[in-house]
């Protein structure tokens, strides 16, 4: 597997990503954007990179906060993704970035890609698909549903999947059942799937419930998760 760390701009700021593809293959392959968790890119994105390299992917994780910058205080977090949450316009110019870098790939097709999130990154790429970005598909896990900039009918290029927690306080039932109504006004193609005995959190085995009891890993509904994302990205790259 090859791996690199690609740096970038968005506007003045300069941002880090990190790349992984399977050099052996030949021939362009869809392109998968990684969005990291409210504590800045680090190891949980980048191996969900690896792990969609794996499938064949290029994945291409990005560094929403700049300068690879890693926080490790809740308040602080919450300060920088509701900066970047509740302005639209930045974090899809921020994101678009990004994507940028992995579209212009030479390994990837950029007729076919995609993109995942994690918590806040769940929040971002469901923002890209709001905006009418042409992806295939983004999938959110465990990504916050609310918008400042809901989907306008007719706007939603991307087909959606949202994996969320049943029991995950921070994305309470009726913000799914508010995000489910904005879907279906956008007349989008769209999936939520809701998890039994899950939390905030659960993709990431860091999360050991330390910081918030109800930030906690559930290796059960990570793999089922991703084997859903799985699924979804077969079906929406047609192969």
């Amino acid at each position: 597997m090859k791996t690199a760390d690609i740096e970038y701009r968005d506007g003045s700021l300069t941002c880090r990503g990190f790349l992984a593809y399977d050099e052996t293959k030949t021939g362009r392959r869809p392109g998968v954007l990684v969005v990291h968790e409210a504590f800045g890119l680090g190891k949980h994105a980048m191996d969900r990179a690896k792990m969609l390299a794996e499938l064949g992917y290029v994945a291409f994780a990005a560094d929403m906060f700049g300068d690879r910058k890693q926080v490790t205080e809740l308040p602080k977090a919450i300060e920088i993704i509701t900066d970047l949450l509740g302005d639209p316009p930045k974090l899809l110019a921020r994101a678009g970035a990004a994507l940028d870098v992995l579209r212009q790939r030479p390994e990837v097709d950029p007729a076919k890609l995609g993109g995942i999130g994690f918590c806040f990154g769940g929040s971002t790429v469901l923002q890209l698909a709001r905006g009418g970005v042409d992806l295939k598909g983004v999938v959110s896990f465990h990504g916050g549903l609310q918008t400042k900039a809901p989907a306008q009918a007719g706007s939603v290029k991307a087909g959606v999947l949202c994996c969320t927690g049943a029991d995950d306080p921070m994305i309470p039932a009726d913000q799914v059942v508010a995000f489910e109504e904005e879907m279906r006004a956008a007349k989008a193609d769209w999936q939520v799937i809701s998890y039994g005995n899950t939390v905030h959190s659960f993709t990431n085995p860091e999360a050991d419930g330390s910081l918030n009891p109800a930030i906690l890993y559930n290796e059960k509904t990570d793999k089922r998760s991703w084997a859903a994302m799985r699924g979804f990205f077969h079906e929406r790259f047609g192969a």
